[in-house]
């Protein structure tokens, strides 16, 4: 059979002799896990998708059984979310599930048979306790269970899942299994269940043995450089050292985006394919934008979880950049909710998770927007392929006085409507050649962009780099704008050779004229001349 290279892996669980890896044995606290196991305790693992929490569990069934100490069988029940609240069919398939696993670790059709006993002779609403019950009294060692993709199912079947589950728990090991471990995209704690007869339950009500909540993490910076030159050792091609920090930068260790990265500027873009090539920071700048823009599942899942409203009540204030004040009301379990999803980082102040998210969700919000509106970049052209910022702005100001607030109240984030309008109309006008860097979080009190605006084709030659900061007035705009230059200035120092600096500060009081909003004149701070928009 002809050998397969090695490559990043984007889809599914990771097979170690085609793709490139981090042992997921490494990025669980393995120990800690053994612990749990012999204590028999009943426990979650979680993560975010397409984070590896699949491939740990296969590890560490692989690990187990070679012990020989144990019988440790995976079980996938995502596909018992298609009979949805038919919980009598969700618990036909999860057992049918178990059994054709369990035939595989032990190497026999016992469990097979045992499924049509159970199904002749007990009630749907105690399949899965009775067949758990009588699969154990038919090993000759303890039984770990692995059950991934438990919170795809919904409703009284998930429920029904769950209490069947623990209505065994006493008998273990000899009559139930030793340890059962939950593992989803989020805690089982936060499984908000309405029943059919619309009562509402959470997960740990109906799963209330469950002992300890584990949850997966990201790639560490030294598990990505570990990961991509396993790429350099196989094909000899290698990495400009300074692409590392980007990588982090752009993906704080998301591992499916890590990999995504590295799929693309390896083996998607063609003329990477000769292994002479050295990897350099613009490809992988080009690499992010095209995984952004080809919208792969990762991405499109992430999108639809935008349009939730629990999602929408935390993210919103963020990109909003409301004060602190407006943080400590959000509701702790929806924080919780959106940072299991892996849209959030818990730090103070919240922030989105990576980069790459910050710069999906605007344009997902704004997308409909950009594609109403008639601005091509040309127009805004200088004859050395720069942009003309003034003369896009005063553009923009002449677009925001007369379409904001028909604008404004189509997005479903409306408390970051100004912000957002700007960004579809920045973003409308840098397709055509150029990126947005984006910044922004809770008790700042500002957005921070970074247009980079490469001047010739290819890599490696002059780029324009342009920094806006954006923010709403609050209070005496005086004082806004002494605290935007000053931010204005810090943002343009940090970023570095940076040609030009703009303050936008969008006035949205209702009793001030549209004359009195829109002006824009030049100010001097810190040595630096910086162009001030009202809106």
């Amino acid at each position: 059979m002809r050998q397969v290279p090695k490559f990043f892996n984007t889809a599914g669980p990771i097979q170690p002799d085609i793709h490139y890896n981090i042992d997921p044995l490494t990025r669980i606290d393995l120990e800690e896990l053994e612990s749990l196991i012999y204590q028999r305790k009943y426990f979650v693992l979680h993560a975010p998708r397409q984070t590896g929490k699949t491939s740990c569990l296969l590890a560490l069934r692989d690990y187990l059984n070679a012990r020989g100490e144990f019988y440790a069988v995976y079980v996938n029940v995502e596909a018992g979310q298609a009979s949805r609240n038919l919980k009598d069919e969700v618990s036909r398939h999860v057992i049918g599930s178990l059994a054709e696993r369990m035939r595989l670790v032990i190497q026999n059709d016992m469990p097979l048979e045992l499924v049509r006993e159970v199904v002749e002779s007990t009630s749907p609403s105690e399949y899965i306790t009775v067949y758990l019950r009588r699969l154990c009294e038919s090993l000759d060692r303890p039984l770990l269970v692995f059950i991934d993709e438990i919170d795809a199912l919904v409703g009284d079947s998930l429920v029904g899942v769950l209490r069947q589950i623990r209505a065994g728990y006493d008998e273990r090991p000899a009559h139930f299994p030793q340890n059962i471990i939950l593992c989803g995209v989020r805690d089982v704690r936060d499984y908000r269940i309405v029943l059919s007869n619309q009562d509402i339950i959470t997960g740990g009500s109906a799963f209330n043995i469950k002992s300890e909540s584990l949850r997966l993490g990201n790639f560490t910076r030294e598990e990505i450089r570990e990961l991509y030159l396993q790429h350099t050792a196989a094909t000899g091609q290698e990495f400009d050292e300074s692409c590392f920090p980007m990588i982090w930068t752009a993906t704080e260790g998301q591992p499916w985006l890590v990999n995504a990265l590295g799929y693309e500027v390896t083996s998607r873009m063609k003329e990477n394919r000769d292994r002479s090539i050295r990897i350099i920071p613009e490809m992988i700048y080009r690499a992010q934008e095209q995984i952004i823009y080809r919208r792969d599942t990762h991405i499109d899942i992430l999108i639809d979880k935008l349009r939730e409203e629990r999602v929408r009540r935390v993210i919103g204030p963020i990109l909003a950049n409301e004060t602190d004040a407006e943080e400590s009301l959000m509701p702790q379990d929806d924080v919780q909710y959106v940072a299991d999803l892996g849209l959030i980082t818990l730090d103070k102040p919240r922030r989105i998770a990576n980069a790459i998210y910050r710069e999906i969700i605007p344009r997902e919000l704004t997308w409909t927007t950009q594609s109403g509106l008639v601005q091509q970049a040309a127009w805004y052209m200088n004859p050395d392929n720069s942009i003309d910022m003034e003369k896009l702005l005063l553009d923009f100001q002449q677009f925001f006085r007369e379409n904001a607030d028909s604008w404004i109240e189509r997005f479903d984030y409306k408390e970051s409507g100004p912000q957002l309008l700007l960004q579809a109309f920045l973003q409308r006008v840098v397709n055509g050649g150029g990126y947005i860097d984006r910044e922004y979080g809770l008790g700042r009190g500002r957005t921070d962009l970074l247009i980079r605006k490469p001047l010739t084709d290819g890599y490696g030659g002059p780029v324009q780099r342009i920094v806006l900061e954006l923010k709403i007035k609050r209070g005496d705009l005086d004082k806004t704008i002494a605290k935007g230059l000053e931010q204005t200035v810090w943002y343009m120092d940090r970023c570095g050779d940076v040609s030009e600096g703009h303050f936008i500060v969008f006035n949205r009081d209702k009793g001030v004229s549209w004359d009195d909003k829109i002006w824009h004149r030049r100010e001097e701070y810190g040595g630096r001349t910086i162009t001030v928009w009202g809106m």
